[in-house]
């Protein structure tokens, strides 16, 4: 049987030392070397792994060095410059109108506000998040990707569904001088333990603390009512 903890920020602190521990050099897996690759390529790792994206990033970013060169790519050109990426005939509209938006507007540079960057096509607050962290070394919120929305539902940080929500929740109970890592911390454990299909419980770090492993009800625990 797990151990219960007494509250959400008991739960949140316990992980976050075990976690630190366990994945001490974790950072983002995404390859990039300027703002807009990075912008580039978080916009096309949106339900698509961060493998196919740095295998193709590399000649486009070449291809595609500033945002004047997205907003005068021929889009079928752009489109098939980026095939193997998940909806790739989509995302290659969004970097065209990204470079666009961001020629007319930002003087060709990726701004460093939550609004302006969700202006852009094909940006929500999770890549504008990842954008501000790593570009602008500004923390505004919590990146909540899947790893991330799975596993803090199953250790019972929250009993929300939708990113938006479970962001909203998870601001409240962690430190905010761990909002960046917090996510590549669940992304790490998310991989390499705590996979969505066949999470490997046995060798989990979290294992005794995990309410799933106890049975416990993430939602009710959520909402402290089994605390």
């Amino acid at each position: 049987m797990g151990t219960a903890l007494d509250s959400r920020e008991d739960q949140v602190a316990e992980l976050l030392d075990r976690l630190y521990e366990a994945y001490p050099d974790t950072d983002i897996s995404l390859d990039f070397s300027t703002r807009l690759e990075l912008l580039v390529a978080v916009v096309l790792s949106a339900q698509c792994t961060d493998e196919r994206v740095n295998e193709t990033t590399p000649e486009l970013f070449d291809k595609y060095p500033t945002a004047a060169d997205y907003a005068a790519a021929d889009e079928q050109e752009l489109a098939d410059d980026i095939y193997g990426i998940t909806f790739h005939n989509s995302k290659a509209g969004y970097l065209k109108g990204i470079g666009e938006i961001l020629t007319k507007e930002h003087d060709g540079e990726v701004p460093d506000t939550m609004s302006a960057l969700t202006d852009l096509p094909g940006v929500g607050r999770k890549t504008a998040n990842v954008v501000l962290q790593h570009a602008h070394d500004v923390v505004e919120g919590i990146v909540v990707d899947t790893h991330v929305q799975r596993l803090s539902r199953r250790l019972a940080i929250t009993g929300e569904e939708r990113p938006d929500a479970i962001e909203r929740d998870l601001v409240d109970v962690v430190p905010k001088e761990d909002w960046r890592m917090f996510t590549h911390l669940l992304i790490s454990h998310g991989r390499a333990t705590c996979t969505a299909r066949n999470p490997d419980c046995e060798d989990c770090v979290l294992a005794d603390i995990c309410p799933s492993e106890r049975g416990d009800s993430a939602v009710d625990l959520a909402n402290g009512e089994a605390w």
